[in-house]
């Protein structure tokens, strides 16, 4: 039988990092192409405890259906956080718990886009989010990243050339892939455009705590005195990615449809999870916690950025991120990024291609992504060796 696919998935491709996970089943492998929390960063302990406790004490309650929004203690949990950590607190703004931040950013999109309506998103940008925007039937226009964040007057020129722009898709803190923070003179920017041409922001911010190094700047979402910005955090990186927890704030009218959008989805994130979140926020000092983390990936960001230093070609142009968990790299002309790739996967080193990162698939890259969150110490300092051997090379 020949199967008749959507239209909307028929051009669909897998995720690339996905697919370079099925590559990491090999323990020889160094896996610099995931995103993964660092292993040690988990509170398992913790964890376990307040598990037993959930069961022992409100096993129905954690095994039952739930309400869509989310369990109603975790949002509340959440909306104060974020009003303490971010300054995030505008009124008439509602918080959805969602199945991880990847399910926040589709719901956004299903909710505000038609079918050919236009997102506009910073080149590169997440893969993840891309692919959520594509499978909404929107069309994605890039706007080129500098090294301070977006592009402005390109932004500017891409709200003009495109009317039927609905959202503009932001990573200012941290970004994925490319490791940079958007200054705050970028931030404002961005957001008055959006308030002069009628676009909403969506505000990724899955890194915010992760900083490490330099100053705290202030969230877009901070900004919004117009309700134009949808602001999407999550827990999988200062607490579980496996627990796909994640949330959105967002004007309550944006953020109801996006109710009725995930009843059709999954009727509600997992509630045991929700309620193991919740009581780790109210038990525990998850603020300890997260300094945890930010002084393994200072640790570990420094260990790759001396081995590049040491090692990497200097024509070889690479970030230095504040916080994260991703460095950007773009070689030189002449270096073909598809033989880098191949080849250190043969030499037992796994990289992310930039191509993965583009609006249009068809677009060429000369970068690509390394994570130091997932390898050990010992695969960072060896990884680096080896992957700067191979574009020496081929120089």
């Amino acid at each position: 039988m020949e199967y008749r696919i959507s239209n909307k998935m028929k051009d669909m491709k897998p995720s690339a990092i996905r697919e370079i996970f099925k590559s990491l089943s090999d323990p020889s492998i160094i896996a610099f192409a995931a995103g993964n929390p660092a292993p040690e960063s988990f509170p398992v302990e913790a964890l376990a405890k307040i598990s037993a406790e959930i069961f022992e004490k409100s096993p129905v309650q954690a095994l039952q259906y739930s309400i869509t929004e989310g369990y109603p203690a975790l949002r509340q949990a959440v909306t104060a956080r974020v009003k303490e950590k971010f300054n995030i607190c505008r009124e008439g703004d509602m918080t959805l718990i969602t199945s991880g931040g990847q399910q926040g950013l589709e719901l956004a999109c299903k909710v505000m886009c038609n079918e050919g309506d236009v997102v506009l998103c910073e080149e590169p940008s997440f893969i993840g989010a891309l692919n959520a925007y594509r499978s909404c039937g929107a069309k994605l226009v890039g706007v080129p990243l500098e090294d301070d964040g977006i592009d402005l007057v390109k932004l500017e020129q891409a709200m003009i050339d495109n009317p039927n722009a609905k959202l503009l898709y932001m990573i200012p803190t941290f970004h994925n892939p490319a490791g940079i923070t958007t200054s705050f003179e970028k931030r404002k920017g961005a957001l008055a455009l959006a308030k002069k041409y009628g676009v909403i922001i969506i505000e990724d911010n899955p890194y915010g705590e992760l900083r490490f190094a330099g100053e705290d700047i202030p969230t877009i979402k901070s900004m919004d005195t117009e309700g134009i910005v949808i602001y999407s955090g999550s827990f999988s990186k200062i607490l579980s990615a496996g627990m796909r927890l994640g949330f959105i704030i967002a004007p309550e009218a944006i953020a109801q449809k996006m109710v009725v959008a995930k009843q059709v989805e999954d009727v509600h994130s997992n509630i045991f999870f929700q309620m193991l979140c919740e009581t780790y926020m109210r038990e525990y000092d998850l603020d300890a916690h997260i300094e945890g983390i930010r002084a393994i990936y200072r640790r570990k960001c420094n260990l790759m950025l001396e081995g590049l230093d040491k090692h990497m070609p200097k024509c070889v142009h690479y970030t230095r991120p504040e916080g994260g968990l991703f460095i950007w790299c773009t070689l030189p002309d002449g270096i073909s990024l598809d033989a880098v790739v191949k080849t250190a996967l043969e030499r037992k080193v796994a990289i992310v291609p930039g191509t993965a990162f583009v609006c249009d698939p068809a677009t060429p890259s000369k970068s690509f992504r390394l994570n130091y969150s997932t390898p050990s110490d010992e695969q960072i300092v060896r990884g680096v060796e080896i992957l700067s051997d191979v574009i020496r090379e081929m120089l």
